[in-house]
C-alpha cells in the first residue's frame, strides 16, 4: 500500500441497498433484527460451547471459531449497511474502505477454510471413529485453526495492497452497500489488469482449495455411511454432517454466484440481493442451522433455558 499518496478520492459514496425510503425503513428494520438475532446466537454458540464439558470436543471446538468469525465478518459490514439505510448521503472514507475490505475479506476466506476444516473433522469421526481422539488432538485442532486464520489474513493482504495502491482520480461512486473488489476496479484510474487476476486467482485458489477437501471428505462419508447396515446407525451418521452440509452448500452458492463471473459483467440487482445473503444473513444462520439441527446443543439449550420435558 505504499502508492496510496498517487490517490485523489479521499471519500467514496455508496448508492445502497435501495433509494426508495418506504423500502429503506423496512430493510433497516428487517437487517437490525437479522443482525441482534445474529450477534446473539453467535455470542451464546460461544457460550454454550465454553460451558458444556459434552461439547468440549473438535467438533463444536471448530464450530465456536466459526461463531467468533461470523460475528465479527458481519459486523464489519452490517452496522455501516443500517447507517446508509437511515442516511441520504452514503459516505465511506479511502482508508474505512480499505479497512472495511481487509477484514470482510480476511474474515469471508477464514470461515470457508474453517467449514473445509470442520469437514476433515467429520471425516476421522465417520470413517475412524476408533482412532478421532488420537487423531483429532488439541495441538492438532489449534493448528488447523490457526492455518485458516493465517491464509485468510495474508491472502487479504495482498488483495487489499493491490486494489488500494491503484489510482482513485474519480468518479468516486460505489454502486454497492460496501466496499468489494468488483465495484471498486470500475472506479479505478489505472490499469487493473493485475489486480483483476490477483482476485481471481485467490478467488478460485481459496475456493477451490477449501472445496476440495470438502467434496474428498464427503466422498469417504458417504461410502462409510453407505456400509452400515441398520438405517438408524445410517440416519444418526449422516445426521451428524446435515447441519455442517447445509452451511457449505449456502456459502458456496452464493460465492461462487457473485464472484466467478467475467469481471466486465454489470452489478445486477440480484447481485447485491446475494451480496446482503452472504455479508448479512449467513453469519446469522449458521449458528441457527447448528442449533436447530443438533441434539447436543439442543440438550444444552434446554438445560441453560431450564426447559424440561
Amino acid at each position: 500500500m505504499g502508492h496510496l499518496n498517487k490517490t485523489k478520492v479521499t471519500v467514496f459514496v455508496f448508492s445502497g441497498l435501495t433509494h426508495n425510503e418506504q423500502l429503506a425503513a423496512f430493510l433497516f428494520t428487517f437487517f437490525l433484527n437479522v443482525y441482534l438475532v445474529c450477534v446473539v446466537f453467535n455470542f451464546g454458540m460461544m457460550f454454550i460451547v465454553l460451558k458444556a464439558p459434552n461439547l468440549h470436543t473438535p467438533m463444536y471446538y471448530f464450530l465456536s471459531y466459526l461463531s467468533l468469525v461470523d460475528l465479527f465478518y458481519s459486523s464489519v459490514i452490517a452496522p455501516k449497511m443500517l447507517a446508509d439505510l437511515m442516511s441520504n448521503i452514503k459516505l465511506i472514507s479511502f482508508y474505512g474502505c480499505a479497512f472495511q475490505f481487509f477484514f470482510f475479506d480476511a474474515l469471508a476466506v477464514t470461515e470457508a477454510l474453517l467449514l473445509s476444516t470442520m469437514s476433515y473433522d467429520r471425516y476421522v469421526a465417520i470413517c475412524h471413529p476408533l482412532r478421532y481422539v488420537s487423531i483429532m488432538t488439541n495441538k492438532k485442532c489449534l493448528s488447523l485453526a490457526f492455518l485458516s486464520f493465517s491464509i485468510g489474513f495474508l491472502q487479504s493482504i495482498v488483495q487489499t495492497s493491490c486494489v488500494f495502491s491503484l489510482e482513485f482520480c474519480g468518479p468516486n461512486l460505489i454502486d454497492h452497500f460496501y466496499c468489494d473488489v468488483p465495484p471498486l476496479l470500475k472506479l479505478a484510474c489505472s490499469s487493473t489488469l493485475w489486480c483483476d487476476s490477483i482476485t481471481f486467482f485467490f478467488v478460485f485458489a481459496c475456493g477451490v482449495g477449501s472445496l476440495m477437501p470438502i467434496l474428498v471428505s464427503y466422498n469417504f462419508i458417504v461410502s462409510s455411511i453407505l456400509k452400515i447396515k441398520s438405517s438408524h446407525g445410517r440416519q444418526k451418521a449422516f445426521g451428524t454432517c446435515s447441519s455442517h452440509l447445509m452451511c457449505i452448500s449456502i456459502l458456496y452458492g452464493t460465492v461462487f454466484f457473485i464472484y466467478l463471473r467475467p469481471p466486465n459483467s454489470a452489478l445486477r440487482i440480484q447481485d447485491k440481493s446475494a451480496s446482503v445473503f452472504y455479508t448479512v444473513m449467513i453469519p446469522m444462520l449458521n449458528p441457527l442451522i447448528y442449533s436447530m439441527r443438533n441434539q447436543e446443543v439442543k440438550q444444552v439449550l434446554k438445560k441453560v433455558l431450564h426447559i424440561h420435558h
